[in-house]
């Protein structure tokens, strides 16, 4: 399931009620996003698939913005930089719980058209949405 998890997808953890946003991620890291209307902002886990958790980020004073692109992604540099602070919270973490991975809403699969038999190359063309040639 943790290979299913693309930027875009909605993601749902067991333990939350609400669906986050997957907003950047790496190989290690995943930052997600959900709407938190009351304040007009946005609530994010940090997930980290190596230590098998998620949670907030670890600072005192947290200096990125999670509802601004640019902040998301800086944050996720800052969490990939081996000498850098940033982290997800040992205190305010818990074992990562995907319950569920849905694509992004603008990813379609695309399922070729059946062709007649024997026609070779033109099953091919026609599968890729690339004109035949005569």
């Amino acid at each position: 399931m943790i290979n299913e998890l693309h930027v875009g997808c909605k993601v749902k953890f067991e333990a939350e009620r609400g669906v986050y946003t997957v907003k950047a991620r790496s190989e290690r890291f995943a930052i997600c996003t959900k709407p938190f209307n009351p304040k007009r902002t946005v609530i994010y886990t940090i997930v980290d698939f190596k230590r098998e958790v998620r949670g907030t980020n670890n600072l005192i004073f947290n200096i990125y913005d999670y509802a601004v692109q640019a902040d998301i992604d800086n944050c996720l540099r800052d969490l990939e930089d081996p000498h850098g602070v940033v982290e997800v919270s040992h205190r305010n973490c818990v074992d990562l719980d995907i319950e569920e991975v849905k694509p992004p809403p603008d990813i379609r699969v695309h399922k070729p058209q059946p062709t007649s038999a024997g026609s070779g190359d033109n099953e091919v063309s026609q599968a890729c949405s690339l004109p035949t040639q005569t």
